[in-house]
């Protein structure tokens, strides 16, 4: 499976990019700047939420750093901070040169802005609002269930990738073996891997 991994450029060293060369599965794509909180008190966490001043030069600094650290390697998608970016990003990060946005939840068109090809996740084995540990199983299966019978009946969009989020640094064992038996079973079934460079480069 490839593993398309949300790297923050502030924070990525050389031993990461290291790592990740010696890897035949591990895709780097770009985390926001530095996983920073610019929200005003009261509202939802974002780094990239209201429009403000450097914001866009973070943008640029943030693929500049990622394509020092990983050159070819990188596929240049970006990944908003909590999910969240402003509407108001979406043309210079194309102007910037990334290729791709990922949020989350079913895309609503294949394209955020002209160049952007919207690829998001779908599926998030975390329970953030209760336990912090796994959602119960049977509701993370209906909920898979639902999303695909809404791609079947024309609802939302089928030919975009199913997308399963995972946050390795607060995984409990409960969410890796989910994870495991999870992605096993979807492969049993017939899925197969999508990894995202080639449907970037398809559409350019």
């Amino acid at each position: 499976m490839p593993v398309h991994l949300a790297v923050i450029p502030a924070l990525a060293d050389a031993s990461l990019a290291q790592h990740v060369k010696g890897s035949d599965h591990l895709v780097p794509i770009v985390h926001g700047w530095q996983h920073k909180n610019h929200a005003p008190s009261g509202q939802k966490k974002a780094e990239f939420g209201a429009a403000r001043s450097g914001a866009i030069a973070e943008l640029h600094r943030g693929l500049d750093q990622m394509r020092r650290l990983f050159g070819t390697g990188l596929v240049a998608v970006f990944v908003p901070p909590w999910n969240r970016i402003d509407q108001s990003y979406l043309a210079p990060l194309a102007d910037a040169g990334y290729a791709g946005l990922s949020t989350f939840t079913p895309r609503q068109t294949t394209y955020a802005a002209d160049g952007l090809m919207q690829i998001n996740t779908h599926i998030d084995p975390i329970n953030w609002r209760g336990t912090r540990g796994l959602t119960d199983p049977a509701t993370l299966v209906a909920q898979t269930v639902e999303m695909l019978a809404a791609r079947a009946d024309g609802q939302t969009d089928a030919f975009e990738p199913l997308g399963y989020l995972t946050h390795h640094l607060v995984h409990t064992a409960d969410v890796w073996d989910f994870t495991q038996q999870f992605l096993s079973e979807l492969l049993d079934g017939g899925a197969l891997p999508q990894p995202i460079a080639p449907l970037l480069e398809k559409h350019r």
